[in-house]
């Protein structure tokens, strides 16, 4: 048995007990995380670690390692956590002392010490005998070590055969940033603020540490022994995340900024706020988080890849440029026929200003890609305009790699084209450098319903909900939602979903359509009939023939159902040509 912090954790029985002799009830999965970390003595596991050991011979994403971890702190108090911190570059560690009780064997006596820590490989089922060998051999280390140290020096030996032809950039990579999420300050005066701002904090931190380029390290004043890597002082970190949670009369506000640590210099500031009476605390807590996270991740990822130098006189950085990107990105996902051809022409305009502009050009192409789906070009300018995007993002991945909009940008003209496999790829990655992207989730979720994995793409949009940023796109997820509802059966639960779409965004006619088919199936065939009347004056001309889904690439699940869905259409007014 371990004890730490008043705890016991009985390893014979897989059983969790409070200091009052209580039982804790944990998954199989969260008991064998907390036991990895009872009997690590200290040491800081990776992320990478404890998903390999937790979770052997299965793939698994970091949401469920971060799901056991928030599961551990809960079940041990650990709200400001304490118990499990968070260590350098996003392992964790569990910072009680661990006291070590001999088991009692059945006989009554009790097992050696080393016993009762050690797990020993079974004997082989053969009756093979293994050989015990010394790990500490040679000269004081054991064998482990020594083969790791004529492997390092064969590594050292090859680079130094290779680095003529190697780039400098491939033998010395640049350290990647550190993050340091510092502990929100609560200002509210209210009771609830102190857990609100601890909470906020974790996700920010949990948040932050899934950004593939950066690290994230503990501030100083979290600081233990072991969390920081040998060689750097504590709180070691190129920039800061600090805020302050607000409680007011209507609402809670948590106001944020990105700080370079050695000058002091502001690089981003941001804000969210949630409803004061959201009787959700979980769901406020995720969407202050992911409304500041959303926008420090998106500054922090054009930091680290910057615009490539314009060739206008102007430069890239010009008033007219940034207006364009602006009114593009505010656009992408609005549906007003008017508003896109705006953006549009902005767009076209500056790139001829300003042909070589990547940022110019990568928002146009994903401009467009929203009016592909949206049918809003004929099948002849469709073809001309896929074929410019493609060129288009080429170029761009070959130059910013990594730049969130590129990515963007890339996954929707890959789900446009009907390539949606891809496009899961291509938008997780985007997740990799903004984990709260409500954008990249709704196309996952879009590739989802096409390849007929409605349950998951029920789960992406909901899990888009709970970020809820972008703001200018929340209408897409809660229309995913309902549609992937609709394509179950679901006809009543998908109605609010649609109903909180449209009210967001009340000109898109397919979301009327889409609504009049759940009334329709829901047997309220007066307000289907109003809503399909509704959705055919915004897209005057719509008929059976133009919303049947594109059949390339799309599961025969997905085809089906959804000819269940234009049916029941047809049934509230729809024309079928």
């Amino acid at each position: 048995m371990l004890r730490f912090a008043g705890f016991v954790l009985d390893q014979q029985v897989a059983e969790l007990r409070r200091p009052d002799g209580g039982v804790i009830k944990l998954r199989p999965k969260t008991f064998e995380m907390l036991r990895l970390f009872a009997t690590s003595g200290g040491r800081v596991l990776s992320k990478q670690e404890l998903i390999e050991a937790v979770w052997p011979d299965v793939h698994v994403g970091e949401d469920s390692l971060f799901q056991c971890i928030r599961e551990l702190r809960s079940a041990l108090g650990d709200d400001r956590r304490q118990l499990i911190r968070l260590a350098s570059g996003g392992g964790y560690l569990l910072t009680a002392e661990v006291e070590v009780e001999p088991e009692v064997t059945a006989g009554g006596e009790m097992a050696p010490l080393a016993q009762a820590v050690e797990t020993r490989p079974p004997a082989p089922a053969n009756g093979a005998v293994i050989q015990a060998t010394s790990q500490r051999s040679i000269f004081g280390f054991s064998r482990r070590a020594m083969v790791a140290a004529v492997a390092g020096l064969g590594a050292i030996a090859g680079l130094a055969v290779a680095a003529p032809v190697l780039k400098p950039d491939l033998l010395f990579r640049r350290t990647p940033p550190r993050i340091a999420v510092m502990p929100i300050v609560d200002t509210s005066s209210d009771s609830r603020g102190v857990v609100m701002a601890a909470e906020v904090t974790g996700r920010l931190v949990d948040g932050f540490a899934k950004i593939q380029n950066v690290s994230v390290v503990a501030p100083r004043s979290a600081a233990v022994a072991g969390v920081e890597p040998a060689g750097l002082p504590a709180a070691s970190s190129d920039y800061e995340i600090r805020g302050e949670l607000q409680h007011g009369d209507q609402s809670w506000t948590l106001r944020a900024r990105m700080i370079k640590t050695t000058t002091g210099e502001v690089q981003a500031v941001a804000a969210a706020s949630v409803a004061a009476d959201e009787a959700d605390a979980q769901l406020a807590q995720s969407r202050l988080a992911a409304g500041v996270g959303h926008v420090l991740a998106r500054r922090l990822n054009e930091m680290l890849e910057p615009s490539a130098p314009s060739s206008s006189p102007r430069g890239s950085s010009a008033g007219g440029d940034k207006v364009a990107l602006e009114q593009a990105l505010a656009s992408i996902n609005q549906t007003t026929r008017e508003r896109y051809g705006a953006a549009q022409s902005m767009l076209q305009n500056a790139l001829t200003e300003d042909p070589d502009n990547v940022d110019l050009a990568v928002a146009l192409a994903s401009l467009q890609m929203r009016g592909i789906q949206m049918v809003w070009f004929s099948p002849e300018e469709a073809v001309a305009v896929e074929a410019r995007a493609d060129a288009t993002l080429e170029r761009a991945l070959r130059s910013k790699p990594n730049s969130i909009p590129v990515l963007e940008a890339h996954c929707r003209f890959l789900s446009a084209t009907n390539h949606f496999v891809k496009s899961l790829v291509t938008c997780a990655k985007a997740l990799s450098f903004d984990p709260w992207n409500g954008s990249a989730l709704y196309l996952i979720g879009l590739g989802q319903i096409f390849l007929g994995r409605f349950d998951d793409a029920l789960a992406t949009f909901r899990q888009a909900d709970r970020y809820d940023t972008p703001p200018a796109s929340r209408w897409t997820w809660l229309l995913g939602a309902g549609w992937a509802n609709l394509l179950m059966g679901r006809d009543e639960e998908a109605l609010p979903w649609l109903q909180r779409s449209i009210a967001i965004t009340p000109a898109t006619g397919r979301s009327h359509m889409l609504l009049a088919a759940a009334y329709q199936r829901s047997g309220r065939f007066e307000e289907a009939r109003a809503a399909m009347a509704e959705g055919l004056r915004l897209r005057p001309g719509t008929t059976k023939l133009n919303v049947t889904p594109p059949w390339k690439n799309v599961s025969p699940v997905c085809l089906a159902a959804s000819v269940r869905i234009v049916q029941s259409m047809v049934d509230a007014g729809l024309p079928e040509q």
